[in-house]
């Protein structure tokens, strides 16, 4: 994916004194910038400043190796082992191999990704109504409770059929 307003990757310059310049935003940038780079899927290259080699892969080997020692690794040792005794006559077939299934693990956690949004999506679009009828119907009960317990305490006076006949201790007291 490319930058919204660069067709070509954003170009990082590198420095003898190992710091980095990023042209596009002219600011410093560090290692944890580049990272934020790749997970935003920014596309750049990391050159050197003076001989203008490619530097990119260094920098993103630099980028594995300090999250393998920040947290839980991806690669144990005998993975690593196992990648290296891969160097060699079947280098290209382990790069294709690996670069293949890193891609089908991105496809798949998009696509899951998709559809889980859309799922829930989907499934509050169908709970909507079902919701709102429960409200309506949690809000009648409710209303009329509160009537029942507003005429049982009389709080706002008799029913009128209870004021023209008048209570029974009105009635008592008029014949005593």
């Amino acid at each position: 994916m490319l930058d919204q307003y660069h067709s070509e990757p954003r170009l990082i310059r590198k420095y003898a004194n190992r710091r980095m310049y990023d042209t596009h935003t002219s600011t410093h940038v560090n290692v944890n910038d580049i990272r934020q780079l790749v997970i935003d899927e920014i596309p750049f290259q990391v050159v050197d400043a003076k001989s203008g080699e490619d530097l990119t892969r260094s920098i993103l080997l630099q980028i594995i190796q300090e999250a393998e020692n920040d947290g839980e690794p991806i690669f144990s040792s005998d993975m690593l082992r196992g990648i290296i005794r891969f160097y060699g006559p079947l280098q290209g077939m382990l790069g294709s191999y690996l670069e293949q299934s890193i891609q089908t693990v991105v496809d798949l956690q998009t696509k899951a990704t998709v559809q889980s949004s859309q799922a829930w999506s989907d499934f509050m679009h169908k709970q909507t109504p079902v919701t709102g009828d429960l409200m309506k119907d949690y809000m009648e009960q409710s209303k009329k409770l509160y009537q029942s317990t507003q005429s049982l305490f009389g709080l706002f006076g008799a029913p009128a059929s209870s004021k023209a006949e008048g209570t029974d201790s009105e009635k008592n007291d008029d014949v005593k």
